[in-house]
């Protein structure tokens, strides 16, 4: 089936209130990143990534001069020197959690509150910490406008995480890493599973998936080449 009659099929399930223009790049857009995802894993996008992937209006998740460029396949600004993630890195994040109904994810950078948007379709809930007081308030405001009421966001250093809710069945880091936190490490329940960048700011990364054996043993693999805005927070500076 080619891309074009995959988005198609998809745009008939978009809901039917919104703007047949937008809903049609949005289709389009997940066609192509389920595809790059397959390309890249040699597996389908879950079908539960690729559904909320169809419901989040990405638009509604950045600024309005943003807007028109929402559904391209590509990071856009949201200001305060941060940005939010492109398309395809956010699929294939969510897939590689490998998270369902009844999971509970930590995440750490808020941002636009559009990655959080999406896993909220899928698990039964998000804590979701945001270091950049402005961003962490209008992503609040977003995600509560969009009726996602199993998110919970506060403003904070996400390098300490949210031990008070912890352990968390996976755990996803939107920002950059010198290493992978221990605090972070410590909430991840047992078998459990963390996305992380890692690498020098403003240099490529490498995205890593960290995974929690059952006896607390941490396995770890590379997944590709990335560049995401650095982690800030105090177990990021130098010592």
């Amino acid at each position: 089936m080619s891309g074009r009659l995959s988005a198609l099929l998809l745009l008939c399930a978009l809901p039917a209130a919104e703007g047949a223009e937008r809903a049609l790049e949005r289709a389009d857009l997940v066609a192509t990143v389920a595809a790059q995802v397959q390309d890249l894993r040699g597996m389908p996008l879950d079908p539960r990534v690729r559904r909320a992937l169809m419901d989040v209006p990405r638009h509604a998740f950045v600024p309005p001069a943003q807007r028109a460029d929402a559904y391209q396949n590509r990071p856009l600004p949201i200001g305060y020197g941060q940005t939010i993630s492109q398309p395809f890195i956010v699929a294939l994040m969510t897939d590689l959690l490998d998270v369902g109904p009844g999971n509970r994810v930590l995440e750490i950078g808020t941002g636009s509150g559009y990655q959080a948007a999406v896993l909220a379709r899928i698990v039964e809930s998000v804590h979701s910490i945001e270091i950049v007081a402005p961003l962490g308030e209008q992503a609040a405001r977003r995600l509560q406008a969009q009726d996602h009421r199993n998110v919970e966001t506060r403003v904070g250093d996400g390098y300490f995480g949210w031990e008070e809710a912890a352990p968390f069945d996976a755990i996803i880091v939107t920002a950059a890493a010198t290493h992978v936190p221990p605090p972070l490490v410590a909430q991840l329940a047992e078998g459990g599973r963390m996305l992380i960048p890692v690498g020098a700011p403003f240099q490529v990364q490498y995205l890593m998936v960290v995974e929690k054996r059952a006896d607390g043993e941490l396995r770890s693999r590379q997944i590709l080449p990335v560049r995401f805005v650095p982690l800030t927070g105090a177990g990021e500076r130098p010592r």
